[in-house]
């Protein structure tokens, strides 16, 4: 291992290294200012869990530099350096590093009140350690009251620096880890189970976002409501598990037929939402009622029993004056749905100045 010290006394910045066997010895790399350089390292285990951990160091000391570099060569760490705060706050910007290393006394602003500023920052958490001359106790607690995590003293030993490194890369690791921990089951609370499309929260959600872009910006917006046709009659006579297969191939249906910009989701049961922008009503009932044919068009074996399941559909469009929220189109377009129930099903219904059957 290195010990490496800084010694200032008043006079010229003065590096003193000492290199003792490191008992550590296998392949690895570390990136440095974006060049490789070959390293030793045997905890391959240990080695992926910090491949991708990357470092900021906020240094101006080009010998300090060299100590850290130095210290890190023989470990799998991206590194990026700073001569002051201002370079280290732009990088972060760009970089968001895992890991920061800031030196207190970096021309503004100071390591100190880079913790600050970092803190304030949206966006994944990262582990901050300051490297300071100051060791009275007061001066310590500002920095971690500043947001720092963990601090080193000048001067100190390229161990310990790299062993508080490895803390802070177990720190971030299990962080992102509660991080895509939560973002799954974010997505699992907007994610119908059996279908995997976006459930009514999800659908909503999204449908009143639109809304509110489409009153600001004037482009058409339309809530289409589906229904499938007598499911009662399928689940009753051909059990729960012939009706599942129905409502999931009605799903895949509106998945291949749902553009990036639009949602399609299941709002419970066998009724379905749709969310469209951009599109005139003629284009949109012709989309519409080619998903009512192409349904109409399977045939479901169902115990040996070739069984067709067809599905009625109640469109609304806005209306900027009358429709406020996203419960004023789903209340018409639920209107045009029972509508097109009534007047014989496997209909398209809309609700646009006036009602209609585009096929019937």
């Amino acid at each position: 291992m290195l010990a490496v010290e800084i010694s200032r006394h008043g006079g010229p910045e003065e590096l003193m290294l000492v290199e003792r066997p490191d008992p550590v010895a296998a392949a690895g790399q570390v990136v440095v200012r974006n060049r490789w350089i070959g390293v030793n390292y045997v905890d391959l285990q240990h080695r992926a869990s910090l491949c991708a951990m990357r470092i900021l160091i906020a240094e101006d000391s080009p010998l300090c530099q060299k100590l850290v570099e130095t210290a890190l060569t023989n470990q799998p760490y991206e590194i990026h350096f700073a001569a002051n705060g201002q370079e280290a706050l732009r990088m972060f910007e760009a970089e968001r590093p895992d890991i920061l290393i800031a030196d207190w006394m970096i021309p503004p602003p100071s390591g100190v009140e880079l913790c600050r500023e970092v803190r304030k920052r949206a966006g994944g958490y990262t582990y901050v350690i300051l490297i300071t001359s100051k060791s009275e106790t007061e001066n310590l607690i500002e920095g971690l009251e500043a947001g720092a995590d963990d601090y080193v003293t000048k001067p100190f030993d390229a161990g310990e620096l790299l062993a508080r490194i490895r803390v802070g890369s177990r720190v971030i690791a299990m962080s992102r880890e509660i991080e895509t921990r939560n973002a799954a089951l974010e997505e699992a609370i907007r994610t119908d189970y059996l279908t995997e499309l976006p459930n009514r929260k999800a659908v909503e959600e999204f449908a009143s976002k639109q809304l509110e872009a489409a009153r600001r910006h004037g482009f058409p917006l339309w809530i289409v409501v589906a229904d499938l046709d007598k499911f009662k009659l399928v689940n009753d006579t051909y059990g729960h598990v012939a009706g599942d297969q129905a409502i999931q191939s009605f799903a895949e249906l509106l998945k291949a037929n749902t553009r990036a910009s639009d949602i399609s989701g299941r709002l419970g049961g066998d009724e379905f939402l749709l969310v469209i922008s951009h599109g005139e009503k003629k284009a949109i009932l012709q989309t519409i009622d080619r998903l009512r044919a192409d349904f109409a068009s399977e045939r479901f074996d169902f115990a040996g029993h070739n069984v067709q399941i067809t599905t009625s559909f109640g469109i609304a469009g806005l209306n900027a004056a009358n429709d406020k929220t996203v419960a004023d189109l789903l209340i018409r377009a639920d209107k045009a749905l029972y509508t097109a129930k009534s007047a014989g099903r496997n209909q398209v219904i809309a609700a646009v100045d006036r009602q209609f059957v585009l096929h019937g």
